[in-house]
């Protein structure tokens, strides 16, 4: 990887001691089994956030005045279980240091060592998943720790809620939790008022933590992912959705994976490091 820091920020910004957040880039593409690329999404992330306005308008703030440390990425591993080990270490360090996690991706797999370590630290958490898949799967091509298990990984340390799935294999309907679980169709048809947001609240602990694969997002705004899905999402909506979480939970960390960049079209990467921005903003503004 390149030497970047998330925002292009001032040394005076990113130094770790001082810093309240901290970006863990995680470049890892193992398991991944169509479009190849996520190991250099991490990259492509941090250079667009270098372009982004550091002033927020909507929460009136400059969240990067509470310090954002971007350290060193963890290492390529030899298998998806010695990258999870790899970031569960990393990621506990840096709770430890009283600090909040946000990790980037890679493939989904690499959320499965920050799980772990939130565990340590956190009696009571839930993930919320924002995904085009149910990633429910028990193993996958010979791995527990493939992208496709990432969500059956989760519900062993904690509760979950899966938001915006529109792709499912038969085999992980034996895993998937019928009342914590929100398609993608079923939101869209929603009718205008609806309490799906508060529904999905209700199924949270008090501390969350949100793990948000891109392809969430619809293909028509965010293409740039490994298994791009139509039928997603859009920006404002996730946005109001995480608005509504951060109100009503403390937030603890978070991870962006499955950035897929294509050279041709930056916008996505864009999008994804804006998006980090936002919630960061909505977090810090919230206390």
């Amino acid at each position: 990887m390149e030497n970047l820091n998330y925002g292009g920020l001032e040394e005076e910004y990113t130094a770790y001691d001082k810093a309240e957040i901290v970006i863990l880039p995680v470049p890892y593409d193992g398991t991944s089994t169509w479009i190849k690329g996520a190991d250099k999404g991490p990259d492509a992330l941090l250079e667009a956030s270098a372009n982004m306005e550091l002033y927020d308008i909507e929460t009136d703030s400059e969240v990067y005045r509470k310090g954002i440390a971007t350290v060193e990425p963890v290492s390529e591993a030899s298998s998806p279980e010695a990258m999870s080990q790899e970031v569960e270490r990393r990621v506990d360090a840096i709770l430890k240091d009283k600090k909040f996690p946000v990790i980037l991706g890679g493939e989904h797999s690499v959320s499965i060592g920050a799980f772990r370590a939130f565990a340590k630290h956190f009696d009571k958490f839930s993930v919320l998943q924002l995904d085009a898949h149910s990633d429910m799967r028990s193993e996958y091509e010979g791995s527990t720790h493939n992208h496709a298990c990432v969500m059956a990984r989760a519900k062993e340390v904690a509760t979950i809620a899966q938001v915006g799935i529109r792709s499912s294999a038969i085999e992980e309907k034996e895993n998937i939790m019928p009342d914590r679980i929100f398609y993608a169709h079923d939101l869209h048809d929603a009718k205008e008022g609806s309490n799906w947001m508060y529904m999905v609240s209700q199924k949270l602990h008090d501390n969350v933590y949100i793990t948000i694969d891109l392809d969430v997002f619809d293909p028509a705004i965010m293409p740039s992912t490994g298994t791009p899905e139509p039928d997603g999402l859009y920006y404002r909506e996730v946005l109001n959705f995480l608005k509504l979480i951060n109100e009503r939970h403390n937030i603890i960390g978070m991870d962006v994976v499955e950035l897929c960049p294509n050279e041709s079209n930056k916008a996505p990467d864009f999008l994804a490091s804006k998006l980090i921005y936002q919630i960061l903003s909505m977090k810090y503004n919230n206390q």
